[in-house]
């Protein structure tokens, strides 16, 4: 079973929108883009940050005041461009301050970057309730325009009426308060994730089992106690490893309570006011209006494709979950189930038996820094970049910064993040920091993420903690390279529809597996490269609990689609636990309290589907790959030109069968979910 998909939710910070704020100079600047400046990644403290916000909004407010009072002919060159400027403001403002609440060094200043980004949404909230500003917008001839502004133009005004903009005054202001209110409980229930990291204790021999690594890593305290935390460098390796089943169980316990009960307050808020807003808009429920501008546009769509999934997914989840239960019965010959906290370690002891494939064995070949270093020679090898170190400010001594280079000319900046730290956002998502703009700006971005147990580049990763890498990595291609050549900021990188933005990042995940791939970094402290051989079996082995994997990601789906049509239950972990039960097998714990931690229900809302259906795209596309070579450079580079490079420039589906010559098929998924093991 991947332990990424079972423990981890890997994330997009998305708004709609490009994120920026200016790098290097670039020619012919926008005075956007000075006024934007540099983020402040060594901010000194709070009031720096505050500040910073401050001059921000009064940008903004000041160019949507004076784009609402524009007068004479609409034009693209004036008014679109006004808007687009705008649009780059906030989602600058948006976007640092996410950054500044999830990886400051202190409360304060976390607490401040959390307040910015109440007030960016506000901004844009007021930008898309403007009736000036659409009107304007409306009044442009775009006839003899490029495609790609037509259709940024069709698709701003789209997201106008959608948000409301052609209700009346008094109801216009009624949704600014429910956005606002929307907003700031959002923020302070992914605060409350990230503040509710817990701890437990246990005995040193509960630890039999687990890696010598992470052993030394944990030495007993004063009272003889070793303390384990709910960061998932605790988490993961004690839930595939530890024999112990009672510290699995305390360790998932506490795991699955974060944030519980503080966050079930800020949740129930969040869901009333989106039925309320979805009421106030004249639609049935918040699933319906948050589906609008979706490829899977309807909530009829999202359940017809969850349907088809679980059809074909849960044979074969039965067939893993019964031989799970085998394995359980060799210890526990009366076990009736086997329970949340023995799943990774009973597919681990499958994988062993069945397969001759043990995760520890391959831990030994993945140092952080060689992964880190192997992840970026496979981008120079496929896309023919190069990378280089950044030297500029960083808001910690373990982040580090790169620059990327084509023909010696820098394309891209960015930023790993890659250990836990106190306080610091708990899962793994990049943070677009900066829109690429052609002859204006390069794109920048950082990868927040939470890897390996320390910050030196010897500290072994999981396996599955490469496929997050990879995956996130995959998000930070599609920035870059999304955003070389384009004229609007709001299409700039990943403004793709939302229900999209994943598959280039799970497509990328496959490369983990790929032994030449492998093979050009892995490798254990002496040098020895990985045998080929280990990746055989670690590919033989990884078919199995496949199923389990997209059953729980249904389940994830159902809450998240089915707690926004209707409002917020009376007991939300009652509930939640209902929502999910369909879709595992054994009884789901009186104590399970996921909505409380589920961070996607604040920025996903009611699309986590998004993962399944852009899995079903990330399939599709690598069929092409798997037909002319994993490694090669031509079908890498047409990947590049026809999904990524056109950012969001045109719609998805379009993209995908421009790469596949064909629309999207959901038969290599099928294959791959079925793939004889």
């Amino acid at each position: 079973m991947r332990q990424s998909l079972q423990f981890r939710h890997i994330a997009i910070l998305l708004t709609g929108t490009a994120l920026a704020f200016p790098g290097p100079a670039m020619a012919a600047p926008n005075a956007v883009d000075s006024l934007i400046g540099n983020i402040l990644a060594d901010a000194p403290d709070a009031a720096s940050l505050n500040a910073r916000c401050d001059t921000l909004s009064k940008a903004i407010d000041s160019r949507i005041t004076q784009l609402e009072g524009e007068r004479g002919p609409a034009t693209i060159a004036g008014t679109l461009q006004r808007y687009d400027d705008i649009n780059d403001l906030v989602t600058s403002g948006l976007g640092e301050s996410t950054l500044y609440r999830e990886v400051m060094a202190d409360a304060p200043r976390r607490d401040a970057g959390a307040a910015c980004e109440v007030r960016m949404q506000a901004a844009v909230t007021r930008l898309s309730l403007s009736r000036p500003v659409y009107d304007r917008l409306k009044a442009i001839d775009a006839t003899g325009a490029d495609a790609a502004t037509r259709y940024y133009l069709a698709r701003a005004l789209q997201a106008f009426e959608i948000a409301g903009v052609g209700q009346p005054e008094e109801r216009r202001k009624t949704v600014q308060a429910l956005q606002d209110r929307i907003s700031a409980n959002g923020t302070a229930f992914e605060k409350g994730i990230a503040d509710s990291r817990k701890t437990i204790e246990a005995d040193p021999a509960e630890l039999a089992g687990l890696p010598a690594d992470f052993i030394a890593a944990h030495q007993p305290g004063a009272n003889g106690k070793i303390v384990l935390s709910t960061d998932y460098t605790d988490v993961l390796p004690v839930m595939t490893y530890a024999r112990s089943d009672a510290l699995r169980e305390r360790l998932q316990q506490a795991f699955r309570t974060r944030g519980y009960p503080e966050n079930d307050a800020r949740l129930t808020a969040l869901l009333n006011d989106r039925a309320q807003l979805a009421a106030t808009l004249d639609r049935r429920d918040y699933a319906t209006l948050a589906l609008e501008d979706k490829m899977q546009n309807t909530p009829a769509k999202v359940e017809g494709l969850l349907s088809g999934i679980d059809e074909a997914a849960r044979p074969i989840a039965q067939r893993d979950y019964d031989r799970l239960l085998a394995e359980r019965r060799r210890d526990e010959p009366a076990a009736s189930q086997v329970d949340f906290w023995q799943y990774a370690f009973y597919s681990q002891r499958v994988q062993q038996r069945d397969y001759a494939y043990d995760s520890q064995e391959i831990r030994k070949y993945l140092p952080y820094a060689k992964v880190r270093d192997g992840i970026l020679k496979l981008t120079s090898n496929l896309f023919g970049v190069e990378f280089r170190p950044w030297t500029t400010a960083k808001w910690d001594a373990g982040v580090e910064a790169y620059q990327m280079l084509e023909n010696g000319k820098v394309i891209g900046e960015f930023y790993f993040d890659s250990h836990p730290r106190p306080g610091k956002y708990e899962h793994a998502n990049m943070v677009p920091l900066r829109s690429g703009l052609s002859g204006r700006a390069i794109p920048v971005g950082a990868l927040v993420t939470n890897l390996s147990a320390g910050n030196g580049g010897d500290a072994l990763m999981e396996h599955d903690d490469v496929v997050v890498f990879l995956h996130e990595f995959g998000h930070m291609l599609h920035h870059i390279f999304g955003g070389q050549r384009q004229r609007w900021a709001g299409q700039s990188g990943v403004t793709n529809e939302w229900d999209f933005v994943e598959a280039p990042s799970q497509m990328l995940e496959e490369w983990a597996f790929d032994y030449d791939t492998l093979a050009t970094f892995a490798a254990d402290a002496d040098g020895k490269p990985i045998p080929r051989d280990l990746v055989d079996r670690l590919n033989r082995a990884r078919y199995f609990g496949r199923g389990f994997d997209a059953l729980r990601e249904l389940g994830l789906s159902n809450i998240s689609l089915r707690l926004h049509q209707a409002p917020a239950p009376a007991n939300l972990g009652v509930k939640t636990r209902a929502l999910y039960a369909p879709y595992v097998f054994g009884p789901v714990p009186d104590w399970y309290q996921i909505q409380d931690s589920f961070s996607h229900l604040n920025g996903y809302s009611a699309i986590y589907y998004t993962y399944t259906w852009s899995k079903v795209i990330a399939d599709d596309m690598f069929t092409q790959f798997q037909s002319h070579g994993m490694r090669d450079r031509a079908t890498a580079s047409r990947y590049r030109q026809t999904v990524l490079a056109p950012g969001g420039t045109r719609p998805a589906a379009e993209l995908v069968e421009a790469f596949l010559s064909r629309p999207i098929s959901l038969d290599a998924f099928k294959a791959e979910l079925a793939k004889d093991q």
